[in-house]
């Protein structure tokens, strides 16, 4: 089984560049037996451009979650800080053999009610 994140370009680009290591989410899927992402890029992309596996869910504050990722967050620390602000628990996913497909994919050809999940998505 895989997860669908929405995720901005900008970061798309990071992430297969190999300059994100981790993804910052407020909330995870809870289904453990998650074990790689397809990633839809939003708009003004709006294709599914790629996947990659998923090495390893960090849970913590926010303070240490950023501490401990910050080598290779591909964010800055006051867009971190913001995204944060106010929670007391911060989760990062660590990006594993990032592939980014030759043919990025539009899902509304094979759905034209496909609507961008605005965190997460199962698919089967």
């Amino acid at each position: 089984m895989k997860v669908l994140l929405s995720i901005k370009p900008e970061y798309v680009e990071k992430i297969f560049n190999g300059e994100k290591k981790y993804e910052y989410r407020k909330a995870i899927f809870t289904n453990r037996a998650i074990k790689s992402i397809v990633v839809y890029s939003t708009m003004p992309i709006g294709r599914i451009v790629g996947e990659f596996t998923i090495e390893e869910i960090l849970q913590n504050t926010p303070e240490t979650i950023w501490a401990e990722t910050k080598k290779f967050s591909g964010v800055k620390k006051r867009f971190y800080n913001a995204y944060f602000h106010g929670r007391t628990s911060a989760y990062a996913i660590k990006i594993g053999n990032p592939v980014l497909y030759q043919n990025p994919i539009d899902p509304k050809k094979g759905n034209k009610s496909f609507i961008p999940p605005q965190s997460f998505r199962y698919l089967s």
